[in-house]
């Protein structure tokens, strides 16, 4: 970091650890603390027990408990005297800027504010606190869950944490009043003890760390079972279990080797089983399965079959009656109808077994929520889920959309501790980082509101611009006033949001000066020449007055958008496992007494980029969140979210949920929610709703093998991302011939691009961390974390039918404190070198090699035997933003047909696919390949209506009876297709008609420019390059849809506006011949006539977003307007001169007809 201003206090940068190392950990210690009867503590190392040798190999086997009496009672765990130090270190992290690189140190920066004013909440970074008392020191004190002081002595002596770290080291003496330190909730006994002159011991290391959450998976069933709301064991309940005796000495032997009980050869899933109270309730799925109504599916099918057979007799019947007057007119249209026939069967053929869902959110509650006699306080048992939300150009992505869509995350309807949020930030921009601080403040009281009077949507600028009545079903009345600030509040937040490019801009230029001033003082002193220029870097200053260690607003070394150190922030740290309630009217604006005003985690990231490395754009960023998250949270289902993508619907995740923990969940690999889209024109002139995709492909494909991955909206198994295969696998052979292979996690071929996680790795013993680290990486904690993501994902085994399940109870656990060793080994999996000689990429994680890389990760899970399911909520689950001008859309369009086409010619092909893709699957991601090349043939076909008026020819030699009835079945069919396509999708008629338009409109210049782009990259390996697509901000404008009418030229026009003209021009040209013809050839006429109306027909909306607002058409479509038409003529003329030429050859010029 360039000219970093020294600061000798304890706010200087401090190095928790090398960046990957791991070898500093090793020599780390584990102290185990036993409380004596009378108290006092006797601290014994892993070291002394192992050289003592009174702990044999059984040890670990059985568990003793002690019964609590009267001059022995049991104290509460996350209370005892190692409790400051953690909070102390956990506070730490949080207000500490990690930062770090490839053969850097990993640097932990200590700041005293994030944002410009204070912040308001206590998990927050640089949070309210009371100053440090100690002399020079002006750091903020410990604090804890409800922001309240922190002391560690009885006298209640302010300090921080650095003060306090120093004072145990120097003895353990209290600053205040030199005594030692003895924490107040210990008055009944001495404080624990520790070896002379050690502090008191932080929290182990990410390696220790994970051992201690894999003992979950170590413990037995009963045990977990047998643990209460805080901890503490069930007596009562163990005596009536296990006919116990009440006195010292008992022990409670496993029947078992370990969880599931499964020994050589036995299935994973028999354990000592559900707890009585859950062998008591009736069983129900979370889910069930929805068939289409016959009356729609069985004629749907029939016409299906109908239409193939008409289309067989009407090609059978084109070839065999060639028209001899223009054969190569017939030749034409013969080859793109061929072609056509071929597209839509692989349009249609996927579409047979469309299916609907339904969840049941009541059931998931009881099974999860629900209090019970071993879960007294209602803990959440459900698997944690980490969101993931990427952005790169903040002026293409306006911060104030991507904060709206933090704080409907945040908001969401979801057991706050086991939910985390990464926001990747691939600029590196100080703007985006404010931003994000100003969200999370400004999340204090708006996610408290939401709970409060349960609003819908939780994204404040929606749920302010929502037309309708606010109290509407709100049944508190103090809903208005608190409604009524919750909007002020937002106002002054938007206003601070959209203030931030200039106050940084600002501030920079202030603290540019002084270091300028700074700079010409110093030359001064030295003698130096005063006219010399004054060479100062441009930084860009945080709000605490130092560098950004990341993109700098004038580039420079080490802080560019492609060349700047990783940055890890811990926004939001970890949230407290018990509800804390909010403060009352009285101390703050809103009473929030009687709400949980607890916050999840929110995390920034900034990976670390350097020239000359690739990055992979978005699927590097995205498996650089798989990376970091799985360190610091590790939650076994990971939801991406585009930054223009909010949740809508609050109960969208418990939805996804649902699915993910229902009997046979275990082989699901993501949840696909639908697209929904706002700000969109009401007529939709360029189909961006694309409903008939997101209502019927993808519907119709879930009764398959699942819908594809689509980019954004879908809630994953991290499990699957690592590129394992699922529990039980179905292999497919033939057409129609499936051969079931039930293999277990231990089947697969070790040496194979899908080889299984063995059941034996799932122990912390045989768990083979080498293995995983020459496909993972170095990070011994990320490889250790993966058996940990699989046994937390898998459902619950409360059904003698549920394959592959966990224990009820087992993830009640509370989340470990984070710690700087834990941030450290994040920093260090986000440098640019940690995927060199892994399988990221290439196997784990999304897959690179594609601009399209969202199909490519659903293809390859799809290929390893996972399925995927399609989740339509009632209520949209997440709705965002789509361009609705007619170049951006074009563009976008271009994108995703580019990266069709690289599928194809990859090994990503569907014809490459292994036996356990479904035949309907396969033939889908075959025309998600191969739909980009239609438009060679679409194009052709939309000059045949021209070229048959220019050259008096039709594609058949008479209008025969028979050619006429072939195309009016084919025609009907499709019309009754489509109409009963509407019925069970529930698509528009109007929509349909949209998407039919625009499906001509990109087929005739997206989608070519894409077939040219893609032959190139694997022809001559040019390398395609897009720019993201600009997200509207989302401000109230006098016209909202005022970038509809913008007109903004680009070459993918040129041949529209080309097809346009030749039609336009052919029809006038056809109906001027045969009018002054002898012999009119009116039916001739009529058939190219009609087509070339169809083909304008589609083309209207092109024409009309050409017309811009009011007819403000630039001039530059004109001037290619005419050309082409003179063009056009003049070749026309050339090739087929008039009739009276020949008699005229010494005439000059041409004879028009």
């Amino acid at each position: 970091m360039a000219s970093q201003p020294q600061n000798p206090s304890k706010k200087a940068l401090r190095t928790p650890g090398g960046s990957g190392s791991q070898s500093s950990r090793t020599n780390q210690t584990v102290k185990f603390a036993r409380r004596t009867s009378s108290g006092r503590y006797v601290s014994l190392s892993r070291e002394d027990i192992d050289i003592s040798g009174e702990i044999s190999g059984d040890y670990m086997n059985y568990t003793v408990h002690i019964p609590p009496t009267p001059d022995n009672q049991p104290m509460n765990e996350p209370m005892e005297a190692s409790s400051v130090a953690l909070k102390a270190e956990e506070q730490y992290v949080s207000n500490s800027l990690f930062t770090g690189g490839f053969n850097t140190v990993t640097r932990a920066h200590l700041m005293d504010k994030v944002i410009d004013h204070q912040t308001r909440h206590p998990q927050m970074a640089a949070g309210k606190g009371s100053l440090c008392s100690m002399a020079a020191c002006d750091g903020k004190v410990m604090t804890d869950e409800n922001g309240d002081d922190l002391d560690p002595c009885e006298c209640r002596f302010k300090i921080c944490r650095d003060c306090y770290m120093d004072a145990q080291k120097g003895g353990g003496m209290c600053p205040g009043c030199k005594e030692p330190y003895k924490v107040g909730e210990y008055d009944d006994g001495d404080p624990p003890e520790f070896s002379a002159g050690a502090a008191l011991p932080l929290p182990a290391p990410a390696s220790q760390k994970t051992d201690r959450r894999m003992s979950v998976m170590k413990s037995t069933n009963k045990s977990l079972l047998m643990r209460s709301q805080t901890g503490e064991f069930d007596h009562n309940r163990w005596l009536f279990e296990t006919k116990g005796t009440y006195g010292y000495g008992n022990a409670f032997w496993a029947k078992d080797d370990g969880y599931g009980g499964a020994g050589a050869g036995e299935d994973d899933s028999d354990f000592s089983g559900p707890p009585p109270e859950a062998m008591d309730k009736q069983w129900k799925p979370l889910t069930r399965k929805i068939p289409m109504p016959t009356a729609i599916i069985s004629p749907y099918r029939l016409l299906i079959a109908v239409r193939i057979v008409a289309l067989g007799f009407f090609l059978q019947w084109r070839v065999k009656h060639p028209n001899e007057e223009a054969l190569w007119l017939w030749g034409m249209s013969i080859v793109c109808e061929l072609w056509f026939a071929f597209s839509w069967l692989l349009d249609q053929i996927p579409k047979l077994c469309p299916i609907n869902r339904a969840t049941d959110l009541a059931v998931l509650r009881d099974k999860f929520d629900s209090p019970s006699p071993a879960n007294p306080a209602g803990r959440s048992d459900l698997p944690g889920v980490d969101v993931f939300v990427s952005t790169a150009d903040p002026e293409k992505e306006p911060p104030l959309v991507t904060a709206n869509t933090i704080l409907s995350i945040l908001a969401v309807d979801y057991p706050v501790e086991k939910l985390a949020c990464y926001v990747s930030d691939d600029g590196g921009a100080l703007l985006t980082f404010e931003a994000m601080a100003e969200a999370a403040s400004f999340a204090a009281i708006w996610v408290p509101f939401c709970r409060k009077h349960d609003i819908e949507p939780r994204n404040p600028d929606s749920y302010f611009n929502v037309k309708g009545d606010p109290t509407k079903n709100k049944r508190r009345s103090d809903f208005v006033k608190d409604r009524r600030r919750i909007k002020r509040e937002y106002d002054e937040f938007k206003v601070r949001i959209n203030g931030l490019p200039d106050s940084i801009r600002r501030r920079s230029d202030a603290f540019n000066a002084r270091e300028e001033m700074k700079m010409l003082k110093m030359m001064r002193e030295k003698g130096a020449d005063p006219s010399e220029p004054i060479k100062v870097q441009k930084a860009t200053w945080m709000a605490d007055g130092t560098h950004w260690p990341a993109t700098w607003a004038v580039s420079a070394a080490d802080h560019g958008k492609g060349d700047h150190p990783s940055v890890l922030q811990v926004m939001l740290r970890p949230p407290a496992p018990e509800p804390v309630m909010g403060p009352p009217e009285e101390e703050r604006m809103m009473d929030f007494s009687d709400v949980d005003v607890r916050l999840p985690m929110l995390v920034y990231m900034s990976r670390e980029k350097r020239r000359g490395y690739d990055h992979n754009k978005k699927a590097g960023a995205m498996n650089a969140l798989v990376r970091s998250s799985a360190v610091l949270s590790n939650g076994a289902f990971i939801l991406n979210l585009d930054c223009d993508h909010y949740v809508y619907n609050s109960q969208a995740i418990r939805e996804g949920m649902c699915f993910m923990m229902d009997r046979g969940g275990d082989r699901i690999c993501y949840i696909q929610f639908p697209q929904r889209f706002e700000g969109i024109d009401p007529s939709d002139r360029y189909a961006n709703h694309n409903t008939v995709f997101f209502d019927g492909n993808m519907r119709a494909l879930d009764g398959v093998q699942g819908p594809v991955y689509v980019g954004t909206g879908c809630l994953f198994r991290r499990f699957a991302l690592y590129g394992f295969d699922p529990p039980r696998a179905t292999e497919y052979s033939g057409w129609f011939i499936k051969r079931k292979k039930k293999s277990k996690i231990g089947d697969g071929n070790p040496e194979s691009e899908t080889r299984a996680l063995r059941s034996d790795e799932l122990e912390e013993d045989g768990l083979e961390v080498a293995l995983l680290q020459k496909s993972f990486g170095n990070s011994t904690a990320l490889a250790k974390s993966v058996a940990i993501a699989e046994f937390q994902g898998r459902p619950l085994a409360d059904h003698p039918g549920v394959k592959n399940g966990r224990p009820p109870g087992a993830l009640r656990v509370p989340r470990e404190p984070l710690d700087s060793s834990v941030v450290t080994e994040a920093v260090s999996v986000i440098s640019c070198w940690y995927e060199d000689k892994t399988e990221w990429g290439s196997r784990i994680g999304w897959i690179y090699g594609s601009v399209t890389e969202d199909v490519v990760t659903g293809y390859r899970m799809h290929n390893r035997g996972w399925r995927s399911v399609y989740c339509i909520t009632k209520r949209d689950a997440f709705r965002g933003s789509a361009p609705i001008n007619l170049t951006d859309r074009l563009h976008q369009v271009l994108r995703w047909a580019t990266g069709s086409v690289e599928i194809f010619f990859s090994r990503n092909n569907a014809l490459l696919a292994s036996s356990r893709l479904k035949l309907l699957q396969r033939i889908a991601y075959l025309n998600v390949g191969i739909y980009p090349f239609t438009s060679m043939f679409l194009i052709m076909y939309c000059f045949i209506p021209a070229l048959s008026l220019f050259s008096g020819h039709f594609i058949v030699q008479s209008l025969d009876v028979t050619f006429l009835v072939y195309l009016l079945i084919i025609t009907i069919t499709l019309t009754l297709l489509a109409i009963l396509e509407v019925k069970w999708s529930g698509v528009g008629l109007e929509e349909w008609w949209r998407n039919e338009q625009f499906w001509l409109i990109s087929g005739t210049s997206a989608h070519l420019a894409a077939v040219v782009q893609g032959l190139l990259k694997v022809i001559a390996g040019i390398e395609i390059s897009f720019t993201l697509t600009s997200k509207s901000a989302g401000e109230d404008v006098e016209d909202a849809f005022a970038e509809l009418y913008i007109v903004k030229w680009t070459s993918l026009m040129i041949p529209p506006i080309t097809i346009m003209m030749v039609n336009i021009i052919a029809i006038a040209v056809g109906f001027s011949r045969t009018i002054y013809s002898e012999t009119p050839q009116w039916s001739k006429l009529m058939g190219g006539a009609f087509f070339s109306f169809w083909v304008l027909a589609h083309l209207y909306p092109f024409a009309k977003g050409l017309m811009g607002r009011r007819g403000k058409t630039p001039t530059i479509v004109f001037v290619w307007s005419g050309l082409i038409a003179i063009t056009i003529s003049l070749l026309w003329i050339a090739i087929n001169p008039p009739k009276g030429s020949a008699t005229h050859a010494g005439s000059s010029g041409f004879q028009f007809p």
